[in-house]
């Protein structure tokens, strides 16, 4: 990556995604999913049982950052491959963006991305590996969901010139949603205080993250995408 606010753009777009409607408010299930353990045995924050729910949780993100990852290496090495159709997809890729950016802001919706695919039917484990075979899983229930900014981040993914940055922009990614979700594992007491304060303004995170999505799929239609990376270069040499 040649500019240091790309890789910064990535990881609050993990933030963001697990900011979103359909994750935030179930983590606190993932983690009982993954520990084996029910929400208030969780709260105890046994020592024992602590180091096997971050455990479990590394593995859980692994599971997931897999998923995402390889949908970054097949993102760059499709844009490669057709290279010479380059301005034509980013165009399909900005209509497809502006759309979830209407869908985020409400100003319609699009039914398939409530889809409940989040394999609710996964029984829970206590196992490192069980954990990281229910993050894999969970990845794809997910991507409906944290579509709208995952599409984004797999656009900028697109648009790099090799394989390996196009994997660490996703591995970026993942970080941005493996950070909280650690953390909240750790002090699921907290994060629960903290949800019950924080739902109120979900909707208004929504309306934002519709409004630049919107944004950034004008760009892409109009073929402007490079003001965008014009402002990233210049960042990056203000930070130099």
């Amino acid at each position: 990556m040649t500019s240091l606010p790309l890789p910064i753009a990535a990881f609050l777009a993990g933030l963001v995604s697990f900011l979103s409607p359909c994750v935030l408010p179930l983590v606190p299930g993932y983690v009982s999913l993954i520990s084996g353990v029910g929400v208030e045995q969780l709260k105890t924050q046994e020592s024992h049982l602590l180091r096997k729910v971050m455990l479990n949780s590394v593995a859980f993100i692994l599971g997931f950052s897999v998923v995402f990852i390889t949908l970054g290496a097949v993102a760059t090495e499709v844009s490669q491959m057709l290279s010479r159709y380059r301005s034509v997809l980013a165009q399909i890729a900005g209509v497809v963006i502006i759309l979830f950016g209407l869908h985020l802001t409400g100003v319609f919706k699009i039914k398939a991305l409530y889809t409940d695919a989040r394999l609710h039917s996964v029984k829970g484990s206590s196992t490192a590996w069980g954990a990281f075979v229910i993050g894999f899983a969970f990845a794809f229930g997910w991507t409906p969901c944290v579509g709208p900014v995952l599409t984004v981040i797999l656009t900028f993914a697109a648009a790099q010139d090799s394989i390996t940055k196009g994997i660490a922009l996703l591995a970026i990614y993942s970080l941005g949603l493996a950070v909280p979700f650690l953390l909240t594992a750790l002090l699921l007491e907290r994060f629960l205080k903290f949800y019950s304060r924080f739902r109120v303004h979900m909707h208004a995170i929504e309306v934002a993250s519709g409004a630049l999505l919107i944004a950034l799929g004008v760009l892409l239609v109009l073929g402007r995408f490079t003001i965008i990376s014009n402002y990233l270069s210049f960042l990056n040499r203000f930070a130099l």
